[in-house]
């Protein structure tokens, strides 16, 4: 097992905590429209289940509006049922084969929740970033105890997960900062 390799498939693992965080806080509802916020809805449509952008054409024409253009007309009722039932807050309003979904203001408790959120969310990504520590450190030392690597490179590859640790948390911790500024604005 080489350690370059192996660094390589920690930094990787550590990225794909911070991604999924980032996927986590698209989701977030912060009082601007975001095309975003329609991920999680699936359609009931041609006998699957499909996400909106496969159905139609999405996009955020105001700040406080979201806009869906279904390509199919006979989909519209089963788009607008979707997202009335999502659970995202959203009451579409049908016009033709474009729904018009206007994006409510958040009252400042509701603001205070969605911070408490985003901090939970930043706090699951730190715990899977140390984790990922955790699985090579132990790996580390048992290189060491088979007889791969000496003490030296162990201390000196144990110092560059370590490092690669402290990273990936302060890039969390940008990131939720800059997330609980947005939903804090009013």
């Amino acid at each position: 097992m080489s350690s370059e390799l192996d660094l390589a498939d920690i930094k990787r693992r550590m990225n794909g905590a911070i991604e999924n965080l980032k996927s986590e806080f698209k989701g977030l509802r912060t009082g601007r429209a975001s095309v975003n916020l329609l991920d999680p809805v699936v359609v009931d449509a041609y006998g699957a289940q499909m996400p909106i952008n496969q159905l139609g054409t999405v996009s955020t024409p105001e700040p406080r509006l979201i806009s869906v253009h279904v390509w199919d007309r006979g989909l519209v009722s089963s788009v607008e049922k979707a997202i009335r039932n999502s659970g995202i807050g959203l009451n579409p309003i049908v016009d033709g084969d474009t729904l018009r979904l206007p994006i409510p203001e958040l009252n400042q408790e509701r603001r205070v929740e969605l911070t408490k959120l985003a901090r939970n969310y930043s706090e699951q990504s730190k715990i899977a970033v140390r984790n990922v520590r955790r699985d090579g450190m132990e790996t580390v030392k048992h290189m060491e105890k088979d007889g791969d690597i000496s003490q030296d490179e162990q201390k000196s590859l144990e110092a560059e997960i370590q490092k690669l640790t402290d990273d990936a948390v302060q890039n969390i911790d940008k990131i939720t900062a800059v997330k609980e500024e947005e939903i804090m604005q009013v």
